[in-house]
């Protein structure tokens, strides 16, 4: 096949590279993700940085023999759809976008996939499981996500929601997660719920830098950053929503790999990134007691790819067939 592109959609920006025919990186190309105009204003948004990276890779758009996209939201395959990107204008109802993209580009082989399945994908193939045919890849950041490669292929499971281990429940009648749902990883190990928690705490009376550092930095979110310069401070309650997060994260992902016998866990995601290694070694160390398999033979790793892995997923995927 010959240059494959993919497209990274998120909520901010929407990062896109093209791969040349040996599956190396050729270009890349970047752009702000619209916040209004609906899904024509970010189909409009995808041409621009598709046409950035094709340019840097010395080709035109028409030159590319497919393209990949990965999306929050739900995937519905048979449609081509976008369904619940609440992040993305206009994306409320179903977005038809793997039909509005290839209308608007004029490359006719499309292939649309969750923005966690394209992740895990490029990190199988290009990043930190290159070699591994059978992996747990973990992203945790605003939310906590997940997928799973089986045998080499990437499974998405009957509705396309396999992997998705930010609502395995970890504590039952637990704290409640963004889902709606109560005792999910994610509502202990996803930045939106630990700074819920931050914000409950300091409006009871606890005292903490989080705020500050927050308004310091001039964010009205408690970022990944802002998160991991309270630790540095030695901020107490930082600490406490961390050790959490760990707990949380080691239960799901034992679990995970006791069902699944995989022998390679990737850690990746905002979050993950930004605590860096150290906090990827305190997961593995609390992975450990809770697994079956003795002795254990699972490696719990850092993701390899950063914030080029979603692009680069997607345009792997271009180049293959849907599995399950």
């Amino acid at each position: 096949m010959g240059p494959t592109a993919g497209i990274d959609l998120g909520g901010t920006k929407i990062q896109a590279v093209v791969l040349d025919p040996d599956g190396e990186l050729a270009g890349q190309g970047r752009t702000r993700t619209p916040v209004d105009g609906g899904a024509d204003a970010v189909v409009g948004a995808i041409g621009t940085a598709l046409a950035g990276a094709a340019s840097a890779a010395g080709l035109a758009a028409g030159d590319l023999a497919a393209v990949g996209l990965g999306s929050p939201g739900q995937i519905d395959q048979a449609s081509g759809s976008v369904i619940g990107a609440a992040n993305l204008p206009g994306f409320e109802q179903p977005v038809p976008l793997r039909d509005l993209v290839a209308e608007a580009t004029g490359v006719q082989r499309v292939a649309l996939d969750n923005d966690v399945n394209v992740g895990t994908l490029a990190e199988q193939r290009h990043g930190a499981g290159r070699g591994h045919d059978d992996l747990l890849a973990v992203f945790a950041g605003s939310g906590v996500g997940g997928g799973v490669v089986l045998g080499g292929r990437l499974r998405r499971g009957l509705t396309g929601a396999a992997g998705e281990i930010g609502h395995m429940v970890v504590v039952l009648g637990g704290d409640r997660c963004p889902c709606g749902r109560d005792g999910c990883m994610e509502a202990y190990a996803g930045r939106i719920s630990i700074e819920r928690k931050a914000r409950q705490a300091a409006a009871a009376g606890r005292r903490t830098v989080l705020l500050d550092l927050m308004r310091e930095r001039g964010r009205s979110r408690m970022t990944s950053g802002v998160i991991a310069a309270a630790l540095e401070a030695g901020d107490e309650l930082a600490h406490e929503l961390i050790d959490q997060a760990v707990a949380a994260l080691a239960a799901a992902i034992a679990s995970s790999v006791n069902l699944l016998d995989v022998d390679l866990v990737v850690l990746g995601g905002g979050l993950a990134e930004k605590l860096g290694a150290p906090f990827t070694e305190r997961v593995a160390g609390a992975v450990a007691p809770h697994l079956f398999a003795s002795p254990p033979r699972v490696e719990v790793v850092g993701a390899a790819l950063g914030d080029l892995g979603g692009a680069i997923g997607a345009a792997v995927l271009a180049r293959e067939p849907l599995g399950p």
